[in-house]
């Protein structure tokens, strides 16, 4: 056999060897599936597993924080006595700011409860809006003004309890701050009534120092 017959037969097998090496370096030698689409990684399965937004959580959370009731309508939308500005005052100044509350803010400055509400520092006061005072018998409105450290004081402090009550702990008995006169609330949701005699028209209402409920009566005295 020639060298040069050799040569050439050396040089066809190199070439043979080295296409598939060459091949196999540029990723040729694994050819995907076109129908087949690649598994996603974990990371990526994480991300698309269906959770709650936090913006939606929070929203969902802050719903249950809101005042609720037809009587909240009455509330003045911006100022000092709408709901934002009653929050940032203690409650017997916040309601001094809320029109609809100015004959329950005459009868608690009458009985020198104005520090003692304000200075608390956490309480639920049932008040009775307006129409409530202006519903009851004016006889005995009339009295309870012209005592109000005896009959004024009993009633007004028969409205209030000591901590902050939110709607889902409201329904029950509680102690009030005037010992002899406990109340006891029914109902849930949105809607509740008071010694089965004043319902909740405004509810969850926030001041500094108080959760308020806004009532459509004004609790008498059992006795």
């Amino acid at each position: 056999m020639s060298s040069t017959s050799r040569f050439a037969r050396i040089a066809a097998l190199t070439a043979a060897i080295a296409f598939p090496l060459t091949l196999a370096a540029c990723g040729g030698g694994a050819t995907a599936d076109p129908g087949t689409a690649p598994a996603p990684s974990a990371s990526s399965s994480e991300m698309a597993s269906p959770s709650m937004s936090p913006s939606a959580s929070a929203s969902a959370s802050s719903m249950t924080d809101q005042p609720f009731g037809a009587g909240c309508a009455s509330v003045p939308k911006t100022g000092k006595g709408s709901f934002d500005g009653m929050s940032a005052d203690p409650v017997a100044t916040a309601a001094s700011n809320n029109p609809a509350l100015s004959t329950l803010v005459t009868a608690v400055k009458a009985a020198g409860l104005v520090d003692t509400l304000n200075t608390a520092p956490a309480l639920t006061v049932f008040a009775p809006a307006n129409s409530a005072f202006a519903a009851m018998d004016q006889a005995t409105l009339k009295k309870a003004l012209g005592d109000p450290k005896g009959l004024l004081t009993d009633v007004l402090t028969a409205h209030v309890v000591s901590g902050k009550l939110a709607p889902t702990a409201l329904a029950g008995e509680h102690k009030t701050l005037n010992a002899k006169e406990p109340i006891t609330v029914t109902g849930s949701g949105e809607s509740f009534k008071v010694n089965g005699q004043a319902a909740v028209v405004c509810g969850n209402v926030q001041t500094a120092n108080a959760t308020v409920y806004i009532l459509d009566n004004v609790l008498l005295p059992k006795s």
